[in-house]
């Protein structure tokens, strides 16, 4: 199983990319230098994840900095410890609230458990995580790439990338999910690194940042 852990690796997997799938060579001029952006696996990491389901980078980045400086440290405990007063007012949603707490309490009794997600092949760990109400497709696929070190993940349902896939091929109306899904599926074994691509192809033609990590 390929993980993405150092530069190295994204240096491989974009060798093997442009090799295979030519078309990408301007792309990948145009994006530049592909970040690694690994977090440590943990509950930490993926609640930064759930923070920014849904919302503006900036938004995410200051809920997620008032929710670190609220519960320090931020774990499964201290999350279901600190309350739902808390939880407001870093800014959660109550619906991100209660996913917190749902994986706080899926970690803390042995169900989910985030460190072994690296080493499970990806379709049991999207069954894993999908298992716990709240973890939808998106937050599962973001973790697993960018906090297990998972090579072989494309989140098709991420807005970035489908506006970037879609500027890229020409095409005027984005792609949903399901068909960004079918036409990654030709950047396999290295569709982690596609996504990379394709998030700082974003960056560049957007002048934002559309990676969903705070």
């Amino acid at each position: 199983m390929r993980r993405i852990d150092t530069l190295e690796d994204i240096a491989e997997g974009l060798e093997a990319l442009l090799q295979t799938h030519p078309e990408l060579v301007a792309i990948a001029e145009r994006a530049g230098p592909l970040p690694l952006r690994r977090s440590v696996p943990g509950f930490e990491s993926l609640a930064s994840v759930i923070v920014s389901q849904q919302v503006s980078k900036a938004s995410a980045d200051s809920i997620w900095k008032r929710l670190v400086s609220i519960i320090d440290p931020l774990t499964p405990e201290n999350y279901l410890a600190a309350g739902e007063e808390a939880w407001r007012l870093a800014g959660l949603s109550r619906a991100k609230q209660a996913t917190l707490a749902r994986i706080s309490e899926a970690v803390i009794a042995g169900e989910l458990d985030l460190t072994a997600l690296a080493d499970m092949p990806i379709e049991e760990a999207m069954r894993v995580m999908t298992n716990v109400k709240g973890i939808g497709p998106w937050t599962a696929e973001v973790y697993l790439l960018f906090s297990a070190g998972h090579a072989d993940v494309f989140p098709s349902g991420d807005v970035a990338l489908q506006h970037a896939y879609a500027h890229a091929y020409g095409e005027s109306v984005r792609p949903d999910s399901k068909a960004l899904r079918l036409f990654a599926e030709r950047w396999t074994p290295w569709r982690g690194v596609a996504a990379r691509l394709f998030w700082a192809y974003y960056a560049a033609t957007r002048g934002r940042d559309g990676t969903p990590m705070p």
